[in-house]
């Protein structure tokens, strides 16, 4: 073969190899593409779970007695806060009744002990007990969608229920300076608790096979973590440091003031995720078990 003269299958191969070299960047955007559709379906799907749960629930009686007994707890709570702090308003200090109201108290905690477990226990036990939940599991959605469409739902439910307490901040409007921003990082801690109170109560529908063992199970569980919380105040050392990262109290207190330590978001966030990831492990031993 003569010098500079090249083969035509070298030609040929090394047209196939640059082709191929091409071929990488597209395999690459169709593999993206997949991966956007499939997060598209799964959002569109938890989206369906989200609507199917909130129409459930605004239609039963229990979610009107709940929000009920919990509006006219937090009126009477308010209410006795209010009487207290007029009385004593030398000794309160700084302390106002919105910032008893966020988290003052013991007072605030123990109700929703109560009412969590009851919103949460109907997500996935109720399934169960009305006999949807093998429905739910043949349907062509992933646990995943599932899952996340709950505790979408159970989000907008925990919001739900605090809306009307702004009323609150507004009548102390009218009756003297308020420190808006202490009151927005209440609620926002308020929304932070609510990620993994709702979560856990989750979880424990999941696994439980009755809502009345679910809310058992998630009425025990924040129970231990409130209780927990309170070495905070009689613990020391390395101790009181746990107890004081796993605070309830603390939280709210920390947030009353309009402070946002990130040790109380990382601890929410955290719990929740895990929450919700067992929560979808759970699932899909149940569909696949």
């Amino acid at each position: 073969m003569r010098p500079g003269h090249h083969h035509p299958r070298g030609r040929e191969g090394r047209g196939l190899g640059a082709r191929g070299f091409r071929d990488q960047p597209r395999r690459g955007v169709r593999r993206a593409d997949h991966g956007r559709r499939r997060a598209g379906g799964l959002l569109r799907s938890a989206w369906v779970v989200l609507k199917r749960e909130l129409a459930s629930f605004f239609v039963s009686p229990l979610a009107y007695v709940v929000l009920t007994s919990w509006l006219v707890w937090n009126g009477v709570w308010f209410w006795m806060l209010t009487e207290f702090y007029a009385r004593n308003a030398v000794s309160s200090g700084a302390s106002t009744p919105l910032s008893g109201f966020f988290g003052g108290s013991a007072l605030f905690f123990i109700p929703l002990l109560v009412f969590v477990p009851v919103l949460t226990m109907r997500l996935v036990a109720g399934e169960k007990q009305a006999g949807t939940i093998e429905t739910l599991m043949t349907a062509p959605v992933s646990e995943t969608s599932v899952i996340l469409g709950k505790y979408a739902a159970s989000m907008v439910i925990w919001c739900v229920l605090w809306v009307p307490t702004l009323i609150y901040a507004w009548i102390m409007s009218q009756h003297g300076s308020v420190d808006w921003g202490a009151v927005t990082a209440s609620y926002f801690g308020i929304f932070c608790l609510g990620t993994y109170f709702m979560a856990v109560g989750l979880l424990m529908s999941v696994l439980a096979p009755t809502q009345i063992v679910a809310a058992v199970l998630a009425f025990v569980t924040l129970g231990v973590l409130f209780t927990v919380g309170i070495g905070e105040f009689v613990l020391d050392g390395a101790a009181r440091e746990v107890c004081a990262y796993v605070s309830m109290l603390g939280h709210m207190q920390s947030f009353a003031k309009g402070v946002i330590d990130t040790r109380y978001l990382v601890f929410d966030l955290s719990l929740a995720i895990l929450a919700v990831g067992l929560s979808i492990g759970a699932m899909k031993a149940r569909r696949h078990g």
